[in-house]
């Protein structure tokens, strides 16, 4: 299994829709020439960006979070270009971008360093081999203070492993749960 650079990346995009919209350089500065927090191909990784759709996790329900009984008055819909989240909380979003992973890779999604450093934590998620859809995406602010995470930013960063040889048993053909999933994306038992 080796780890995939850039031109693999850009080449599987281009050629066989792996991520879309894709990026194929690194952006770092919007069109009014803002700071944004960096997306697009990176030397051996895929930052994706989040989305402007976000499920804030809120108790006042005082719920208890169970994952095979998930209750959606968990949370609070908002939709928008910053998300806060409260202290010692957490929300879901999902990726602007939209994967299609080849049978023989597998890709790991993991936080990127700018959100850990500011006590903001995305979920470290595989996507298996022939799993489409948006990622969603689980931001866990560390910190006593509220947090805010951008949309349409980079949050986490994709790398593809490849295999050498081909899985006997792909996400699709067990027709996983969460294959095909658009939007943010509850858990499902």
């Amino acid at each position: 299994m080796s780890i995939k650079s850039d031109r693999w990346i850009r080449r599987m995009a281009e050629e066989h829709g792996m991520i879309e919209p894709f990026e194929a350089g690194q952006v770092r500065q919007a069109a009014d020439g803002n700071k944004l927090v960096s997306y697009g191909t990176s030397s051996y990784g895929y930052d994706g960006r989040c989305a402007d759709e976000f499920k804030i996790f809120t108790n006042i329900n005082t719920a208890i979070v169970d994952p095979k009984r998930f209750d959606e008055k968990s949370f609070v819909d908002f939709k928008g270009d910053v998300c806060i989240i409260p202290p010692n909380s957490f929300a879901l979003a999902r990726t602007v971008e939209y994967f299609r992973i080849p049978r023989n890779v597998l890709t790991i999604c993991l936080g990127k360093s700018t959100y850990a450093r500011c006590g903001i934590i995305v979920n470290v998620t595989p996507l298996e081999p022939e799993w489409e859809g948006h990622v969603t995406l689980e931001f866990s602010n560390t910190s006593p203070l509220p947090a805010k995470v951008y949309a349409n930013e980079g949050v986490a960063q994709f790398l593809f492993f490849e295999s050498d040889e081909v899985c006997e048993t792909s996400y699709a053909d067990r027709a996983g749960k969460y294959m095909g999933q658009r939007g943010v994306t509850l858990p499902k038992a």
